[in-house]
């Protein structure tokens, strides 16, 4: 499903903050990127999301040579790939209902029902179906994560992609959304999280892809629960 053939990104100034990176990860497959902050893991997923290209060598997602795609293309793309950050990155403006219901938005999903329908579902897998009128601020930290992981999958996506998820959390919210996690990954979803919390990974048994000054220097493939 994603496939780094020696993937590097080097920025302005010549930092580099990915050397050579190839691997691969299976359909259907659930993996944690681990390694120090600065180790490459948010580019990492930016690249497979097109927020930024590699400098070079070749990224596969879904069987699209990313080298390859158009610009205009990039949206299709970002359809098939739902991606959660540390910080939410949510519109406070806005109630979670409509937060959830944007990406649905941005795709053309006009048929209100439809939207309503979806919206619903995907709260519920989150256990925040009740709370479709509340606006971020009125809720916890770990509420507001959940927001933001059902508005990455409404749209139903094959693959999915958190960075940090986490990293804001105490430990028993922190095992309980990556817990979510693994529930998306056991109906298929390709599942790709960079974490820093080595316990809490461990505990769950998958594969897990070190990094190091931008290199995989750790690939141990685990046995999931």
């Amino acid at each position: 499903m994603i496939r780094f053939e020696h993937v590097g990104k080097r920025y302005d100034g010549g930092f580099e903050a990915l050397r050579d990176l190839d691997f691969e990860l299976a359909r259907g497959e659930m993996a944690f990127l681990t390694g120090p902050s600065g180790a490459g893991k948010s580019t990492l997923l930016r690249l497979i999301a097109l927020l930024e290209r590699p400098s070079r060598g070749h990224i596969r997602v879904a069987d699209i040579d990313l080298s390859r795609l158009r610009r205009r293309h990039i949206p299709y793309l970002r359809r098939r790939v739902g991606m959660i950050f540390q910080d939410h990155l949510l519109l406070h403006d806005r109630t979670v209902f409509d937060n959830v219901a944007l990406p649905l938005i941005i795709n053309g999903v006009v048929d209100h029902r439809d939207v309503s329908r979806r919206v619903r579902a995907a709260l519920d897998k989150v256990g925040l179906l009740g709370r479709e009128k509340y606006f971020p601020v009125t809720l916890s930290g770990g509420e507001q994560q959940r927001v933001g992981i059902a508005r990455a999958v409404v749209t139903r996506p094959p693959i999915l992609l958190a960075d940090e998820p986490t990293g804001n959390l105490d430990p028993a919210l922190s095992a309980e959304i990556m817990q979510l996690f693994v529930e998306f990954n056991r109906v298929g979803v390709t599942t790709l999280i960079a974490s820093h919390d080595l316990a809490l990974v461990g505990s769950l048994g998958f594969r897990r892809i070190g990094l190091e000054d931008g290199r995989v220097v750790i690939d141990h493939a685990g046995v999931a629960a």
